[in-house]
């Protein structure tokens, strides 16, 4: 395969897209895992195996998403040798990133950008402009990632001995709080001018709810990988994360998430995307 990096892109992840001769865009998995912060190549191939796994269990033929290739990589002294590589689709990449160590940064913003170019390229078939849609497609799939590492949050604190609905209910504060400066669940919804019966999560934009998402994923990894326990303990390593999201976010010269807008209920968009597909018989 011809390596002609595409540079249309501003994210780090579309700089470091391939396209073979026939026009066919690919990851290499040696660049694509040191990208993700793996130092050896040999440690992020359990990553893409499990990948792997995930397309034969969607329904997909892996063979058709993880091509092994040669490819030319430098050894020091200029010198350099031809090793096995793998050519990643953008789908392999979105699996790969579900399976990788969200304790690494970067990884939470692959999550992100994989769902988003995937749901891209799927609109695209569809004939759809996905710059119309982008806002919204990007909030869906957002608040199903949070979704599901919520639960996996759940799970993890559980692990640590937040038990109760109540136990968890503070604890899930104590993220709100990092994250929102001190505010609670009832204090973001005061400040949002929310209803007690509407959900903060549903009326996030795509920015809020990414910033959700890298708190949760987060959080969940602090509580396993240093064994956690206690309420107290779980609660404060919860603040910790949120904490330290807000301050990365002050960092880049972000908006706090407090002061972003309330979007329209993602319910809405949901329902609009459940006519659409009733509309096409599907």
């Amino acid at each position: 395969m011809e390596n002609n990096i595409e540079r249309d892109e501003k994210s780090v992840f579309s700089l470091i897209r391939y396209t073979s001769e026939e026009g066919v865009e690919f990851w290499a998995a040696r660049l694509f895992g040191k990208l993700l912060g793996y130092a050896e190549y040999r440690n992020f191939l359990p990553v893409i195996d499990k990948a792997k796994t995930a397309c034969k269990n969607s329904g997909h033929d892996p063979a058709e998403h993880f091509e092994v290739f040669s490819e030319s990589v430098q050894i020091g002294s200029g010198a350099s040798r031809e090793m096995d590589s793998i050519a990643l689709s953008r789908y392999a990449c979105y699996l790969v990133v579900q399976n990788a160590d969200p304790a690494k940064p970067i990884v939470a913003e692959a999550q992100t950008y994989f769902a988003v170019q995937t749901r891209r390229q799927e609109l695209s078939d569809e004939g759809k402009d996905f710059v119309e849609l982008q806002e919204g497609e990007k909030r869906i799939l957002l608040r199903d990632e949070v979704k599901k590492h919520n639960s996996q949050l759940v799970e993890a604190a559980k692990g640590a001995g937040v038990k109760t609905n109540l136990d968890y209910a503070i604890f899930q504060n104590h993220g709100y709080k990092g994250l929102y400066g001190g505010l609670d669940a009832k204090g973001i919804h005061r400040r949002k001018g929310l209803k007690r019966s509407q959900k903060i999560l549903d009326h996030m934009g795509s920015t809020e709810l990414a910033a959700n998402l890298f708190r949760a994923t987060q959080a969940e990894e602090k509580l396993r990988r240093e064994k956690i326990q206690g309420k107290q303990n779980a609660n404060k390593a919860h603040y910790e994360v949120g904490k330290k999201v807000r301050e990365t976010i002050e960092d880049i010269g972000g908006t706090m998430p407090e002061e972003l807008p309330v979007a329209e209920s993602i319910k809405v968009l949901e329902r609009q995307k459940k006519k659409e597909l009733e509309n096409r018989g599907e």
